[in-house]
């Protein structure tokens, strides 16, 4: 999503006359575009500000929580908010991949997210624009588009109520071409049969899918209001492989949220060993200000979300050398 957001800011730079630098060094103007979603990438960000001084102009943009805003105040020349970036059509570069953003936003209200807070609440293109950004996409040669949305699967067309995502899906994947889908990320509250049998009918949309779990313990669900159960997301993750048997499943999930006891992450653990993720995005909690999150006490120490990684980092490792 930021590489999206990234290359219609390149869009608009170009056709207000500027070209790209070779580097930042070579720079007049420098962009940054930042995610608050999480402090890794706030960091490096910090790391960013003493090669920037000098520079004729500096902007920082992007997924930025108000906390982050006051902070960089003064060390970029103007912070700005994005604006409807994701209806812009892309001057894209000569490439493989294509983004095509869905929608921007987010309905869902996870304790620990920053999203509804940085880019409100969820906002729909239009079916015809997406379908119509993928055909000329794969017109000029992308072989890869990935459908981009904070939860994809909450997509309803604002032309056409009855164009669900999975009706999106099936529009863009019978378009003609060669040319393969992908797309990130869904929820599983609103994976439906009718998703499942669009992913499976279908030879062009790649059979990988991103499914987050966030924890494997029903108590930590619940507080980072998560509305299912552990499971409900087996029973799920069943049905998926069952209609794709040869589907590569990854998913995200965090460690040490506040109150994760070691028997609570013991039942995440328990949770990749059955179901055997090929991929796992593990992040070590950290409070986002403003989030519900942020309010509880973090009490899981940092070495303690180390060691939760380097299990669950160790269980993907093993499944994948097996």
């Amino acid at each position: 999503m930021n590489k999206a957001d990234s290359e219609r800011i390149a869009t608009i730079l170009e056709k207000k006359g500027y070209k790209e630098a070779k580097n930042i060094e070579a720079a007049d103007l420098v962009v940054v575009n930042m995610c608050s979603v999480r402090q890794p990438a706030v960091d490096r960000v910090y790391g960013l500000i003493e090669k920037l001084k000098g520079k004729k102009k500096t902007i920082l943009t992007g997924c930025i929580l108000k906390r982050d805003r006051i902070k960089f105040a003064k060390s970029f020349d103007r912070i700005l908010k994005f604006g409807d970036l994701f209806k812009l059509k892309p001057i894209r570069q000569n490439g493989l991949i294509a983004y095509v953003p869905i929608s921007n936003g987010c309905n869902n209200a996870c304790t620990y997210c920053a999203v509804p807070y940085t880019r409100g609440r969820l906002i729909c293109r239009s079916h015809k624009e997406v379908v119509g950004e993928v055909k000329e996409a794969v017109k000029n040669g992308f072989r890869e588009i990935w459908l981009l949305g904070q939860n994809v699967n909450d997509y309803q067309s604002p032309a056409d109520s009855r164009i669900n995502f999975a009706r999106l899906l099936k529009s863009a994947s019978n378009l003609p071409g060669d040319f393969i889908i992908h797309f990130t990320s869904p929820h599983p509250k609103d994976f439906t049969d009718e998703l499942i049998d669009v992913m499976a009918g279908s030879k062009k949309i790649k059979k990988y899918l991103n499914l987050p779990v966030q924890s494997g313990d029903n108590k930590i669900l619940k507080a980072m209001n998560r509305p299912y159960t552990v499971e409900k997301y087996k029973k799920l993750v069943k049905k998926i492989r069952k209609e794709m048997p040869n589907i590569n499943l990854s998913t995200d999930v965090i460690v040490g949220f506040p109150g994760e006891t070691k028997k609570q992450f013991e039942n995440t653990a328990k949770l990749f060993r059955e179901l055997k993720f090929n991929i796992a995005y593990i992040s070590k909690f950290s409070p986002r200000p403003g989030t519900s999150a942020a309010k509880l006490k973090n009490n899981v120490p940092y070495q303690e979300k180390q060691r939760r990684w380097r299990i669950l980092n160790d269980i993907i490792l093993n499944k994948n050398r097996a």
